[in-house]
């Protein structure tokens, strides 16, 4: 018998659906920083062993849209809600209850099996804790609701458990040696965006784009010629930075990475262009990767 299904991760803004997925992925394939918004993508890790195959995704957080960007954000965690073989409603002991309610009732009307993560439990106590579940079970009746931290890994063991119990039968989707089902550009501009994210201050995170322009491997060295996008000239002064500072240090801090992600000598060249108002425009965010439905 083997099983094999979809679990997509969902929840409001930094709860903690990164770190849980890459805990669950055994690999991180998902940036994580302290800002909200840092997943713009549906990004999907798969877990293999004889008798299953996981397909995890990770969605970005729900919020109420201000741009096509984030219409299209919020469609990623949508689509997770309709074809999930289990899914993961991740919230934390900081957050409200009822916060983005508009979301929470699409997930109270879904057939698939529901798991309520607590995050950060290391935060709370005992008494606050119990308090959290009792309000939730009266909000998600159908979810089982399971307290961990994803950062100390606890409790995940036990997640995983029920994840596997619950996977229906089936053969696997993705070839057994799959690890995701993004290209391995798509990692290279994630990373350079999760630098740019704990690097630079106030908007500026948010209103950039990484894409990559050639990608050319050998059996010795990955060369990189990477595009970042902003919004407005006085931006890409920002990145680039005074001499080019603030850009050779990114793209430092962002080529020892990649370079421990691929396991290869990377050579990484970075520049800065400015679109007016991409985050709005349908033909740069396709050509971002973006669904536009």
């Amino acid at each position: 018998m083997h099983k094999s299904g979809f679990v997509n991760i969902v929840g409001n803004p930094n709860v903690g659906k990164s770190t849980l997925t890459n805990a669950l992925v055994g690999e991180k394939l998902s940036i994580i920083t302290s800002k909200a918004q840092t997943t713009r993508h549906r990004i999907m890790g798969i877990v293999n062993t004889d008798d299953f195959q996981i397909v995890y995704s990770d969605t970005p957080g729900v919020l109420r849209p201000n741009y096509k960007l984030q219409e299209n954000m919020l469609a990623y965690s949508e689509s997770a809600l309709d074809d999930a073989d289990v899914l993961v409603y991740v919230t934390d002991t900081v957050e409200t209850i009822d916060k983005n309610n508009f979301f929470l009732q699409k997930v109270a009307k879904i057939q698939s099996p529901v798991l309520l993560i607590i995050n950060k439990i290391d935060l709370s106590n005992q008494t606050d804790l119990e308090k959290m579940v009792a309000g939730w079970q009266a909000i998600l009746p159908q979810a089982e609701i399971i307290p961990l931290s994803a950062t100390n890994k606890f409790n995940i063991n036990y997640l995983q458990k029920r994840i596997e119990e619950l996977l229906p039968e089936s053969p696997p989707y993705f070839e057994k040696d799959a690890l995701t089902d993004r290209p391995a550009r798509f990692f290279v501009t994630e990373i350079i965006r999760e630098k740019i994210l704990l690097y630079y201050q106030k908007e500026i995170p948010y209103s950039v784009e990484v894409f990559v322009e050639q990608f050319e491997e050998t059996k010795q060295l990955i060369s990189i010629k990477a595009v970042i996008v902003a919004e407005r000239d006085s931006q890409k002064g920002i990145l680039i930075g005074e001499r080019g500072q603030a850009l050779k240090k990114v793209g430092s801090m962002a080529r020892k990475d990649i370079e421990r992600f691929f396991d290869k000598k990377v050579f990484l060249e970075m520049f800065v262009k400015v679109e007016k108002d991409w985050r709005n425009r349908d033909n740069l965010l396709r050509q971002f990767g973006y669904r536009l439905d």
